[in-house]
């Protein structure tokens, strides 16, 4: 699936918009900054599969500080047979900056 823009996300969350959205940074970034979002770290996720079990069918947004361990997230949750796995592209630095605009 196609991944997703910090401005669409912003849209979506702006507008209260209820969607699957998953942290996969570590918990004291999380405790630092974030979005809201259900914070899994990347290292956990294996193990906590069966949290985000029933939105296997629905698309499920992914993010961390960069994009780039979300971009693993989405491609393990793949492998488990996730389809509609979004990555937030830039992660909440590229978010941030977007609202500094």
């Amino acid at each position: 699936m196609e991944d997703i823009t910090v401005e669409e996300l912003k849209e979506r969350l702006d507008n209260n918009e209820e969607f699957p959205f998953v942290d996969v940074r570590e918990e004291w970034e999380y405790e630092e900054d974030n979005l809201g979002a259900l914070n899994i770290p990347l290292g956990q996720l294996a193990a906590s599969l069966e949290e985000l079990e029933e939105y296997k069918d629905q698309e499920l947004v992914v993010h961390c500080r960069s994009g780039a361990r979300s971009a693993n997230a989405k491609k393990f949750l793949e492998t488990k047979g996730y389809t509609k796995v979004r990555n937030v592209l830039g992660g909440i630095m590229a978010y941030r900056e977007l609202e500094e605009e």
